[in-house]
């Protein structure tokens, strides 16, 4: 008598194994931790097999775990279709997405790909720009959810997690030694008066490196050795390193990750975007 694997535990598997841990991955399936863990132990109890070798606070599939993880995704990806070629019109959803530039990479490509596999036909506006842009826009009413980077939140934010603010600079340059400190920030940058204070406080000269509105520039100017810059912890640009106390930079303290949510998106497709969030952003880089 051949046997069923059971798809909910198999995207228990997989979003455990995409999270690192059982907590994430709960909130990721809008579950609780005691329903995923239980849909794991069941499905290892049914194969005689462990799927995943379990350390500290960390889950990392086992050999057998990653053979099986392979053929779930790929059968979560045919039952999805599979339900998408039979109610097409129940998926179709639109959501309008803010999120700051700096907080863009790891987290974001994840979620909008395992939204995709459950709703292939939504379409999320993702739009990336400083949380100042940002809260002006959502103000207006242009997005539904944005994320924001601020060290003074509004009282109708929700705090997902508060990180270190760090000094940013290429890693084969000496940019901190020169003095005025040259500074590379965009004008809207929430973190450019917290740069300017810290330095006052310090008795540390400044000037500006570049003058404008484009990221881009920024960070090529901070990757050229030109200036430094300003980051939350785990979110340096490519060939840039933190730089300190060590280097004679003073303490900039921290800032928050914060959702913003104007109520208005409603459905499946929308709670699981602000579950993603909240399990992506509320947990330490």
């Amino acid at each position: 008598m051949p046997r069923n694997l059971d798809t909910s535990a198999l995207r228990a598997i997989v979003a455990v194994a995409d999270a690192g841990g059982v907590t994430r991955a709960a909130s990721m399936l809008n579950l609780t931790q005691s329903a995923v863990s239980m849909q794991i132990r069941r499905l290892e109890e049914n194969l005689g097999i462990d799927l995943f070798t379990r350390a500290a606070r960390k889950m990392e599939p086992s050999r057998a775990g990653e053979q099986l993880i392979s053929y779930a995704r790929r059968m979560l990806a045919l039952n999805d279709e599979a339900l998408m070629s039979l109610a097409p019109q129940a998926f179709e959803q639109e959501l309008r997405l803010g999120v700051p530039y700096d907080i863009v990479a790891p987290q974001m490509p994840g979620i909008l790909k395992r939204l995709s596999s459950g709703w292939p036909k939504m379409r999320i506006n993702l739009v990336s720009s400083y949380t100042k842009t940002l809260k002006e826009g959502f103000a207006r009413g242009d997005y539904d959810l944005i994320l924001t980077t601020e060290q003074r939140p509004d009282p109708q934010a929700e705090v997902l997690a508060a990180r270190r603010l760090i000094w940013v600079g290429a890693a084969d340059s000496i940019a901190y030694a020169a003095r005025p400190l040259r500074l590379a920030f965009k004008e809207t940058c929430f973190f450019r008066p917290v740069a300017h204070a810290a330095l006052d406080a310090a008795g540390i000269a400044w000037e500006s490196a570049f003058d404008g509105d484009s990221e881009t520039v920024v960070e090529a100017t901070v990757a050229a050795g030109l200036g430094v810059t300003v980051r939350m912890e785990g979110c340096a640009p490519v060939h840039c390193i933190e730089w300190g106390a060590e280097q004679g930079l003073p303490d900039l303290g921290a800032s928050q990750i914060c959702l913003y949510d104007s109520g208005q998106a409603r459905g499946e497709l929308a709670d699981a975007l602000r579950a993603e969030l909240r399990a992506a952003y509320g947990m330490p880089l």
